[in-house]
């Protein structure tokens, strides 16, 4: 179902890690981060290629020293998803990354050091053609600004992020996106808003350190939520103590609770009472895990009885709702056929398929004609 309200997005300058556009009139990326040690190539390559499968837009691989940046060059061989290289402490190893192909260089300006390193760092970002993305976080603020504010904050975020803006402007290097990120839902809002109107680059949203799986993907929500609605934003990563793959599902979840993202089966499904007429819960949850693999576009209503049922079917691509004695389908809100409790997964995954495959089919040839779709 089309939002009923449009959500009015931060005007911004566009840059491209890798193949994939951030800021402007671009789709709000998604992205996350290899929690496997960058020296196992395999691992890491391994890891990538499930992060590809499951959607993923970027992946951000640290690279703490030039053992790693040696992996990093062998694992940007074998997969295809931009790689940021998240580098801390040693600006010489951004610039040896640099060299071997990275789509984007992150960096933090409370651990990278003096003025002199970072300039180094924005030269070899200028000589590969590669953006860098400016990363400060609440947790490793420079130690005068520590001192200065007595605790992180907002304002002192804020405050690091355009030092580092001012360096970046005059070296003439505008191709940057920034971060900053707090584990508090409310400084991270702060921030971000604080920033906002202040520098014209993209925002990489994230809530750092936010957590567990639940509480994690709470947090992160209304954080993210609040700026998003507000047009703030133009990538996002999910920071949860999981699996990164769960981080990039998480993350093109809340864009498509939004409007701003329709990437993949969009179940609409009631919470079940007494009068489902059909197992609510354990059929939607082996829906999401059957249709994982989908990646176009498609609105599901899964509802147990007649009462909201038919009203939710109708607005989406496939609907069900339960009824007596067998269970009634929508296709584009119109009725389908009748379909037995004992056959209920099976065809709810081949409708959502066959209109996956017609979909694809149908962007395939508006791609052949130059029209360009936006999910």
């Amino acid at each position: 179902m089309e939002p009923d309200i449009s959500i009015e997005r931060r005007p911004t300058r566009k840059i491209h890690v890798g193949s994939v556009p951030v800021g402007g009139d671009a789709p709000i990326s998604v992205q996350t981060m290899t929690n496997t040690d960058t020296c196992d190539v395999q691992a890491t390559v391994d890891q990538i290629r499930q992060l590809e499968q499951a959607g993923v837009d970027i992946v951000r691989v640290s690279v703490p020293d030039m053992d790693a940046a040696e992996a990093f060059a062998r694992i940007r061989a074998q997969v295809d998803a931009p790689l940021v290289a998240d580098i801390h402490y040693d600006y010489k190893v951004a610039i040896e990354v640099a060299k071997k192909g990275v789509d984007c260089l992150r960096i933090n300006p409370g651990n990278i050091g003096r003025e002199d390193r970072e300039r180094a760092v924005i030269q070899a970002a200028k000589d590969y053609g590669v953006p860098i993305r400016v990363g400060v976080n609440a947790g490793s603020l420079e130690k005068d600004l520590q001192r200065k504010y007595g605790e992180p904050n907002a304002d002192a975020m804020v405050e690091s992020a355009l030092r580092h803006v001012e360096i970046l402007d005059r070296h003439d290097f505008p191709d940057f996106k920034m971060s900053l990120k707090a584990s508090s839902v409310f400084m991270t809002v702060a921030a971000y808003r604080g920033i906002a109107d202040q520098i014209e680059q993209p925002l990489h949203l994230g809530v750092t350190e936010a957590g567990v799986f639940r509480s994690g993907t709470v947090k992160s929500s209304i954080a993210l939520g609040n700026l998003l609605m507000e047009g703030i934003g133009d990538t996002i990563r999910i920071s949860l103590a999981a699996d990164p793959v769960e981080e990039v599902r998480v993350g093109f979840d809340i864009l498509k609770s939004l409007g701003l993202r329709k990437k993949g089966v969009n179940l609409i499904a009631c919470p079940s009472c007494s009068r489902q007429n059909f197992d609510v819960i354990s059929t939607v949850n082996e829906l999401e895990a059957r249709l994982e693999d989908v990646n176009e576009s498609v609105d599901m209503a899964v509802i147990g009885c007649l009462v909201n049922g038919p009203g939710e079917a109708k607005e989406a691509d496939i609907g069900l709702t339960g009824g007596t004695p067998n269970n009634l389908s929508y296709v584009d809100g119109e009725k389908s056929h009748h379909i037995t409790a004992d056959n209920l997964l099976d065809e709810l995954e081949q409708m959502a398929r066959e209109r996956a495959r017609a979909k694809r089919a149908e962007r395939e040839r508006d791609e052949d004609q130059g029209i360009i779709l936006r999910d």
